[in-house]
């Protein structure tokens, strides 16, 4: 699985690039940490899922999954947020889904597990 990375802070970049490099059929194709960054690598690092964090400096949320939607192969798309009330609105907004920031490594990753298995859109 192809994985893009769209993190702001550093920090947190660093850990979840450092933890899904331990996840076997895992790879970080790319890393932005702002949504036009992310927009291009969502059209030319060919991810299957890319991480993204709420509230990455840019264009709204919302805008960003609408546009991953749009994009012509099948993308998912886990937020990662900082405050649980945003899950209804991730998952609302075209989220597959969503983890918190504080969550321990294994809840990302049997998130992102099961994502894998997943071949369709959400």
């Amino acid at each position: 699985m192809n994985v893009v990375l769209a993190v702001g802070t550093a920090p947190l970049r660093l850990a979840l690039d450092v933890i899904l490099s331990e996840e076997p059929g895992v790879t970080v194709v790319g890393m932005a940490s702002e949504t036009e960054g992310l927009l291009a690598l969502m059209r030319t690092a060919q991810p299957d899922l890319v991480l993204l964090e709420w509230n990455l400096s840019g264009s709204p949320t919302e805008a960003v999954l609408a546009n991953a939607l749009s994009v012509s192969r099948p993308l998912r798309i886990l937020v990662l947020g900082r405050d649980a009330a945003l899950r209804s609105v991730a998952l609302t907004a075209g989220a597959c889904a969503f983890v918190l920031v504080g969550d321990p490594p294994e809840i990302l990753l049997a998130t992102l597990r099961e994502e894998r298995t997943m071949q369709r859109r959400c």
